[in-house]
């Protein structure tokens, strides 16, 4: 599968990048998350439909202040997410918006991890 957006509200959620003009490495790092080819294991593994991830952004800005992804299995998945510090709230919100889209759109049951 592609990519996919999702309006979130107060944030907007997109496929983590590392490229000439967005770079979410440092934010990663910020995260704890220091493996310089994580961005593209998640590119690769939405092709492959084994994990589909959002880095959740400021719209203003675009900088990447948590992540939600949904490890699909079947007619099932998992749902998982963390923020940076101070950011909990994005996360919530964030989760919410993931749960809906792959409940609603992939037709997915999700568990949370």
């Amino acid at each position: 599968m592609e990519p996919i957006e999702i309006n979130a509200g107060s944030w907007y959620l997109r496929a983590l990048r590392a490229d000439e003009r967005v770079d979410d490495r440092p934010a990663l790092r910020d995260g704890g998350i220091a493996d310089p080819g994580y961005v593209a294991e998640r590119s690769r593994q939405w092709a492959a439909d084994e994990h589909y991830s959002w880095a959740v952004c400021a719209p203003t800005t675009g900088e990447l202040l948590a992540e939600v992804g949904v490890a699909p299995s079947g007619d099932a998945g998992v749902l998982s997410g963390w923020a940076r510090p101070g950011h909990d709230d994005v996360l919530a919100t964030a989760t919410d918006a993931v749960r809906r889209f792959a409940e609603g759109a992939l037709g997915l049951t999700l568990t949370e991890r």
